[in-house]
């Protein structure tokens, strides 16, 4: 048996099963898939990564090309993501949006937390499922600029790829015990991401309702 027929049976199990469509497409798979999911589809863009990395490190394909390759499928799907956003606007992401569960009180939430942090919030989302594929649909909602949106995604694509890759080239054995780890610390990160937008969205209510009470105590002077 190869090394790398022997480091595909000891996959976690959503690896595993998608060890069969990077067998058949290779590059294109990665790269496909990253796109695709980036730009709001709710597809495996960053298993498939984490798998093509450990197909790298068993000699199955090149582990920089897999990081190049993923890098501007990353790149391109959250653009077009911010042009469904730019130019769709909020009435197009309110109406398509729940395909995609992207649902109008999330919508609202991440508007406020992106008006709010912006371009640090388009770098932390690339780690966080769910936000990961919205981020450029609600920038391109809320305004963001494209050339700031731009620079702040390129950012957090890099990164997030060059995490990944490097935790599937190198994790051998020990792959389920990292990739289960890193699953729940985002999950971990995402819930306590919802808390503070919730919190964020509370706090400007509570003022503009504060706002609201004062001015008409001086009203009624």
């Amino acid at each position: 048996m190869t090394a790398a027929a022997a480091a595909s049976q000891h996959l976690p199990g959503v690896l595993h099963s998608l060890a069969p469509a990077l067998n058949h497409y290779g590059y294109l798979a990665v790269v496909g898939l990253v796109l695709i999911e980036d730009f709001g589809v709710p597809v495996p863009g960053e298993t498939i990564l984490v798998l093509a990395a450990v197909f790298a490190g068993t000699g199955r394909l090149n582990i920089a090309l897999v990081g190049l390759l993923a890098f501007c499928g990353a790149l391109l799907g959250d653009n077009i993501g911010f042009a469904i956003g730019h130019f769709g606007g909020r009435r197009l992401a309110e109406r398509y949006g729940r395909y995609v569960f992207l649902t109008r009180e999330r919508l609202d939430t991440a508007t406020s937390f992106f008006e709010r942090h912006g371009g640090k919030i388009i770098v932390v989302a690339r780690f966080i499922e769910g936000l990961r594929q919205a981020n450029g649909i609600i920038a391109g909602t809320t305004g963001m600029r494209w050339t700031r949106f731009l620079v702040f995604n390129a950012i957090g694509a890099a990164l997030w790829v060059a995490t990944w890759t490097s935790i599937g080239y190198l994790s051998g054995s020990h792959l389920n015990a990292i990739y289960d780890a890193a699953t729940r610390y985002s999950a971990y990160l995402a819930i306590a991401l919802a808390v503070l937008a919730v919190m964020v969205v509370l706090r400007r209510r509570l003022r503009r309702q504060g706002r609201g009470l004062t001015r008409d105590r001086v009203r009624a002077r």
